[in-house]
Parts: C-alpha cells; sequence; structure tokens
C-alpha cells in the first residue's frame, strides 16, 4: 500500500475510540488490589489487546459492513471515500481478528476467554446475519459491555493472577458498562439520516432526538448514583463524596446536552463522558482501599 493508503488502514481502525476499553481495563486492575509487581507485561499487553487489537477490530468490522451507511453520514470516512478500494477493509478486519487472538492466550485462559468474547461481539454487532447494530438496545448493549464492563473484569483477572474478581467488582463493572449504553446512544445521533434511510433501528431513530437523549441522560446517571450508594456501603465515603462530585458537574453539562441534543452530543462526550469515566477510576481506587 502506499502511504495514502497506510493512512486510511491507520484511520479506519479509529485510536481515539481504543481510550475506554484501555481505560476500564486499568480500572479493573486498580480495583483488584493486588500489586503489579511482576505483571507489568501482561498488565502493558492486557491495555493492547483492550485497544489497539480487539477495539480497533471492531471498529474495521464495523466500517466495513456500515460503508453504505457512512456512504450517507460521514463520506469522508476511508471506505466510502474510496481511500481504501475493494475489500482492503474486510482484509484488514479479519487480520486485526487473528492477530488479536493470537496475543490473547498470553493473558491466560480468562484473557483469552474474554478476547474471543469481545470479538465476537464486534463481528455480532456489524455484521449479518445476527447485526446487533439493527436494534439500538441491543447494540448499544453489545458495544457497553465490550467498552466497560469486559476490560474491567479482564484486568482484574489478570492482576489477580487469573483469579476471578469478587462480586463487588463485577457489580461496578456492569453498573458502568450500563452507563456507557447511554454514551453509545449520544454517539448514534450523528449518524441519524444514515440509519432511517438504512432501516438501523438506533435509539436516536426508535425515540426522537428528544427522547432518546433524556434516556442517555437516565442510562448514565443512575448507575452512577447506584456506585456512590454502593461505596457508601463499603465503608468508602471520600470516594463515594468524589463520585457524587462528579456526577453533579455531569448533571450540569446534561442541562446544556438536552437543550439541543443533536448538537451538542459530540461536546457532551468529550466533557461529560471525561467526568463518567473519571468516577470508573475513583470507584476502582475505592475498591482496592476497602482491600486493605
Amino acid at each position: 500500500m502506499n502511504t495514502t493508503a497506510w493512512r486510511a488502514a491507520f484511520e479506519l481502525l479509529k485510536p481515539i475510540t481504543w481510550f475506554a476499553p484501555m481505560w476500564a481495563f486499568a480500572c479493573g486492575a486498580v480495583s483488584s488490589g493486588a500489586s503489579p509487581d511482576g505483571r507489568w507485561l501482561l498488565i502493558v499487553l492486557g491495555v493492547v489487546l483492550a485497544g489497539p487489537l480487539v477495539c480497533a477490530t471492531s471498529q474495521a468490522v464495523n466500517d466495513w459492513f456500515d460503508r453504505h451507511v457512512d456512504a450517507v453520514n460521514e463520506p469522508h470516512r476511508p471506505i466510502p471515500s474510496g481511500r481504501l478500494p475493494g475489500k482492503s477493509g474486510l482484509y484488514i478486519a479479519v487480520a486485526w481478528t487473528v492477530l488479536s487472538l493470537a496475543v490473547a492466550p498470553a493473558l491466560g485462559q480468562w484473557g483469552f476467554a474474554a478476547a474471543v468474547l469481545g470479538l465476537a461481539l464486534a463481528w455480532a454487532y456489524s455484521a449479518p446475519p445476527l447485526r446487533l447494530k439493527r436494534n439500538g438496545w441491543l447494540g448499544n448493549s453489545a458495544v457497553a459491555v465490550c467498552y466497560e464492563g469486559l476490560p474491567w473484569i479482564t484486568g482484574a483477572t489478570v492482576l489477580a493472577a487469573g483469579a476471578l474478581p469478587d462480586g463487588r467488582s463485577i457489580t461496578l463493572a456492569l453498573l458502568y458498562s450500563l452507563g456507557a449504553h447511554g454514551i453509545m446512544t449520544l454517539n448514534d445521533f450523528k449518524s441519524e439520516e444514515g440509519d432511517r434511510q438504512w432501516n438501523i433501528a438506533s435509539l436516536p431513530v426508535q425515540l426522537g432526538t428528544g427522547r432518546a437523549a433524556r434516556l442517555a441522560c437516565l442510562l448514565m446517571a443512575a448507575p452512577q448514583v447506584a456506585v456512590v450508594a454502593l461505596l457508601l456501603g463499603w465503608g468508602q465515603p471520600w470516594h463515594a463524596a468524589a463520585v457524587a462530585l462528579l456526577l453533579g458537574a455531569q448533571a450540569v453539562l446534561m442541562r446544556r446536552l438536552l437543550s439541543d441534543p443533536k448538537a451538542h452530543a459530540a461536546w457532551y462526550n468529550g466533557t461529560g463522558t471525561t467526568l463518567y469515566v473519571l468516577g470508573m477510576l475513583v470507584a476502582a481506587f475505592a475498591l482496592q482501599a476497602s482491600r486493605t
């Protein structure tokens, strides 16, 4: 491939999206309370697997099977623009899947199982016959689990030398996955026009802009309220207060979001979502502190 094609291939893998699962893996590792001594290579491999491999694979798969939708919504993307001609996008998706599966065994049986599940959901989300994204409830759930819950649990397991995390850690992972469902709904506003044309029932298409935005805010806020209550119950009042303050700041930003959801969805994903993931890390440190 020439230089333009290499750049297009890198763009296809969307590095900006890697942050969420990498962060969640790190939060899971922190929540385990285990010392990272002697496990730094595993931590690095886990972060790489979560972001530049599995998440990047999901982006390539999605862009290939969404090329007709992107031709409406974002024609400048690598595939509809022609910068990745022919079946190059599909070949990259398959190659990255194989590469992910080759690296995953280094994280042990649970790390490998998590990678297999994440890759399966990535293909199921975008590819026929399942194409979960055709229904916003199912598609957003699959992405939310892959972005937050699955890497959190994997990180906790890797740091605990293969021991599965306890119920508290799994509960936090699931709560933050639920909140990520709302984040995924906000992400769908930018593709609403193409989704309507190609009969993809995203939540903005199903519910309308206003109702979908209000639902997204509820799904982001309610799990954090539950996290605050849990942290108080686990004897971590300072961490609970920090998460509550971050949630309060999000509530202020949500007011602007709801005033014009389509105009402000991307802005909120860069502001409110940052506060959301900071709360994840606070919750992880709270769980770590409760183990000492």
